[in-house]
């Protein structure tokens, strides 16, 4: 497994607006040494790896070129950001039926090369994809993981500071449960500069009401990707960099806290669904989970959207059997 790690390849499988996006600010981070980056459009994948490299001169250290199915093999991340696009007015949960068969496909010709990366899932409804390709490729469920809030989480706390006007890096702030509809602020683990938002409120200059302003910022973080999608088509920028702060957590081994999609085995009361809840990541992906103590409305609403998702993938398991 050192090896692998050592020489910090990390195979990105789409290379349309998200892939492209985060294999351009990956390099540029010189987190990675060598990046393939693969699509069913060879040509298109072609391209953009052309485009990437001619700015080689520019970047830290790098390789980049077009991967192949035998880039799994020594990859020590495996990103997949294929999928059908999500059209204006489209849920997450819609994309459902287009994208798990491509994501079982993909799954089958990783772990046909016996590979020992960390699969990221970033496809859309991604907490259900990222439940499909744990149980289709039989590995542990730390080593397949979802991109899961750590961007909406990202909206929340950049919300925060403007609202409170303080530097974001001084906001820590999660955003749980499905990546869409049913996801939810954990307003008891958020926190300005390490004081709890319900005393800094008080303090703060701008705040008026507050309980009407707490549901306006968490409807615009739920509303975030909507608005986007219909102002210019996709999002992909902010997605990029997300994966970049989870794939340099992998390969640095930097113990991070993030809201990934991970498959619950009883934390927080939940089990055989994958959501969004705070968890340590290293080299081999998931250290552990953390299990905060939530509110009982909080705790309402986890369950909620657990439901919701167990719902979707329920109905995809018997269309699959059917």
């Amino acid at each position: 497994m050192d090896s692998m790690f050592s020489s910090r390849k990390v195979v990105i499988v789409g290379a349309g607006a998200v892939g492209s996006s985060f294999a351009y600010a990956l390099a540029q981070k010189g987190i990675a040494d060598e990046i393939a980056l693969s699509d069913i459009n060879r040509d298109y994948a072609e391209g953009q790896v052309l485009d990437l490299a001619h700015g080689l001169p520019f970047y830290p250290n790098i390789q980049i070129k077009v991967g192949t199915d035998q880039d799994y093999a020594d990859a020590a991340v495996i990103v997949i950001t294929a999928g059908a696009k999500q059209m204006p007015g489209e849920s997450r949960l819609n994309l459902l039926q287009k994208n798990a068969a491509m994501i079982e496909g993909i799954i089958d010709k990783i772990v046909a090369q016996n590979s020992k990366a960390v699969i990221v899932i970033a496809s859309n409804p991604v907490d259900i994809l990222t439940h499909v390709a744990i149980k289709r490729s039989g590995w542990p469920k730390t080593r397949v993981i979802g991109s899961g809030t750590v961007l909406d989480s990202s909206r929340f706390r950049y919300l925060l500071s403007k609202h409170c006007d303080v530097d974001v890096t001084n906001v820590h702030a999660y955003i749980l449960g499905e990546h869409g509809d049913s996801e939810f602020p954990a307003w008891s683990m958020t926190h300005v500069g390490g004081i709890p938002i319900e005393e800094y409120c008080p303090q703060c200059a701008t705040c008026g009401n507050w309980e009407l302003e707490k549901d306006e910022i968490a409807r615009q973080v739920k509303e975030s990707a909507y608005h986007i999608i219909n102002y210019k088509g996709a999002t992909y920028y902010a997605i990029g960099m997300a994966l970049v702060r989870i794939t340099a957590a992998i390969l640095q081994d930097q113990n991070s806290v993030l809201t990934v999609s991970t498959l619950l085995e009883g934390e927080y009361g939940l089990r055989d669904v994958c959501l969004s809840i705070p968890a340590m990541l290293g080299k081999d992906g998931i250290k552990r989970i953390t299990e905060a103590k939530l509110t009982p409305e909080e705790q309402t609403l986890l369950e909620k959207s657990a439901e919701t998702l167990r719902k979707s993938f329920a109905e995809l398991s018997q269309e699959q059997t059917a």
